[in-house]
């Protein structure tokens, strides 16, 4: 797969990365530049397993995937071509050492016009894929999953901390990480022995 991308990416040009998670906050690439950007057709989604990075085979927490329907904003990133195929292998070590992803090039529209960036999007077919998960489930993932990486709901903070200083309004995680500080609130029932 990352023959066919380096293929796909030509190396005639500058290479573009479209990030909408982890990637916006933690690229882990020198870029020369960065641009908020929009793709059309798909939108970001917290319904992807993580067994490793931000949960357990027996707790697995959850990270962002990038899923049909809808639209995303995010950012694009610029890697000059002289630095496109290091950078993309980077990426690959990173991003598909399990191989859950499905990259692909998509069309990210910016300030100064539409790019071609490198994505990497999820199958509702990939067994990584959640499926529809209940707000008990998203409380549980919340309050207990935790990888190598940290817990999956510093992940989501720091996403939405992230979204929210490139200006970017993301509803859906705003909601679901009310489920987890409405839990907090929720008063507790004491219990008192009986008083002879």
């Amino acid at each position: 797969m990352l023959e066919r991308a380096m293929a796909e990416w030509g190396g005639e040009e500058d290479l573009w990365v479209f990030g909408y998670g982890s990637l916006i906050w933690r690229p882990e690439f020198d870029f020369a530049e960065r641009r908020p950007a929009r793709v059309h057709g798909w939108h970001r989604a917290l319904k992807m397993w993580s067994r490793i990075n931000r949960g357990t085979p027996e707790r697995p927490g959850l990270v962002f995937g990038l899923l049909t329907g809808g639209c995303c904003r995010g950012v694009v990133f610029r890697i000059p071509r002289e630095h496109g195929a290091d950078t993309l292998a980077r990426l690959w070590s990173r991003e598909m050492s399990m191989a859950v992803y499905d990259p692909r090039w998509l069309t990210a529209h910016t300030p100064e016009g539409p790019v071609r960036a490198l994505a990497f999007t999820l199958s509702r077919k990939s067994p990584s894929h959640t499926g529809e998960l209940t707000e008990e489930e998203y409380r549980a993932i919340f309050a207990f999953a935790s990888g190598i990486y940290g817990t999956t709901l510093d992940y989501a903070h720091r996403t939405l901390e992230e979204l929210q200083r490139h200006n970017i309004r993301d509803r859906n995680l705003e909601r679901l990480l009310r489920l987890i500080q409405r839990s907090h609130a929720e008063p507790q029932l004491e219990t008192t022995k009986d008083k002879p």
